[in-house]
């Protein structure tokens, strides 16, 4: 066991961590999948979450993530990217497309920015670098979960150019076609799409739709819309576009021979 994460485990009793972490007095009906190699790094985890009224399943392998999936149909997973057989990011590609979008916060020791377009690309919602503070753990799964939770309480359908966002299904098509997106990509789009008349910054971005829950800069941010930008434009041209110093906004493609180009 890491020892940083010995020395959390070591000193948690239920009331203090309950004062650390501030558990909300009603817990949330959710199941949570724990996957990690070290044994001690997954205890340390579901005891966080079990104080929080989740249920939890912890496992050690990728393999074993794949069958706890099926079976427990979690609605979020903790997953480390260096496990022994397969890694986290062959175990998002391995459920692609079998079962809906899980949200997914990655957890690892690979920090690099590489590795974390990579972990949104596959379809994660966070990412969260050993090694970590338990309160900011719980803060970033109760983040996923409140967006995910809000994007299924949702409805009515948005439209922009040939996409159509439709909140009561959580699902977004281009050009008739489903493009399959994590509910912080949803959200966030959701937010462009409500804001396609004008330029959001980043702060106001991860104000909307991170709220008071992420600590860190705006290369999330970037991320995210990396990440929307090439789901988009494998079914049509560039709607996400770069004002440079400013932020980003919606714009309808040009029309042919008008001569105007955007980053």
């Amino acid at each position: 066991m890491p020892g940083w994460a010995a020395s959390l485990l070591g000193g948690f009793g239920e009331e203090t961590y309950r004062e650390v972490v501030n558990v909300p007095e009603t817990p949330i009906p959710t199941r949570v999948l724990v996957v990690d190699d070290e044994p001690g790094i997954t205890d340390l985890v579901a005891m966080a979450l079990r104080y929080e009224g989740l249920s939890v399943e912890a496992v050690h392998t990728g393999a074993e993530a794949l069958r706890s999936v099926a079976k427990l149909r979690p609605h979020l997973m903790v997953l480390d990217v260096m496990l022994p057989d397969l890694d986290g990011f062959e175990v998002m590609r391995r459920l692609s497309g079998d079962l809906p979008l899980i949200p997914v916060l990655f957890l690892t020791a690979r920090g690099e920015l590489e590795d974390k377009l990579q972990g949104f690309t596959l379809g994660g919602d966070d990412y969260l670098t050993k090694p970590f503070r338990v309160e900011e753990l719980m803060a970033r799964v109760r983040a996923i979960l409140r967006r995910a939770h809000e994007v299924g309480e949702d409805s009515g359908v948005v439209r922009y150019e040939d996409l159509v966002l439709d909140e009561d299904q959580h699902e977004l098509t281009r050009a008739g076609q489903v493009i399959e997106l994590t509910p912080t990509e949803f959200k966030l789009l959701h937010y462009l799409l409500l804001n396609s008349d004008r330029v959001v910054s980043k702060f106001q971005i991860l104000d909307r739709v991170w709220e008071d829950d992420y600590d860190g800069n705006g290369n999330v941010v970037e991320i995210f819309i990396s990440s929307l930008r090439r789901k988009l434009e494998a079914h049509g041209p560039r709607l996400i576009h770069t004002v440079r110093g400013v932020g980003y906004r919606l714009r309808r493609p040009p029309m042919p021979g008008d001569g105007h180009g955007f980053l």
